[in-house]
């Protein structure tokens, strides 16, 4: 039989710490706003495709904590493809 400290040597993180059995693995990334960057371009209901990257295909605008968009930007895409579904730039809901 092998003893109780033997069978936990191998178990380590992706920065070499020994981590407890059961313990999930580090490999988490914070995804960056796309519209926080410098010269990135501004959230606009007359650009559609643009705005397609943010709804589901039932139509469903997708959360913050999906899309990484900070809740600053968040706000005005939910805005912006508000007003591209009353303008018939985007659909309501796919049929």
């Amino acid at each position: 039989m092998r003893d109780d400290n033997e069978a936990f040597v191998n178990d380590k993180d992706a920065a070499g710490r020994d981590r407890k059995p059961g313990a999930r693995k580090m490999g988490f990334k914070k995804k960056v706003c796309k519209f926080c960057q410098p010269g990135a371009p501004k959230a606009d209901y007359k650009n559609p495709d643009a705005l397609r990257r943010y709804i589901t295909e039932r139509g469903k605008i997708l959360p913050a904590h999906i899309t990484g968009t900070c809740a600053k930007h968040q706000r005005a895409l939910n805005n912006e493809i508000k007003k591209a579904r009353v303008l018939a730039y985007l659909p309501f809901e796919k049929q």
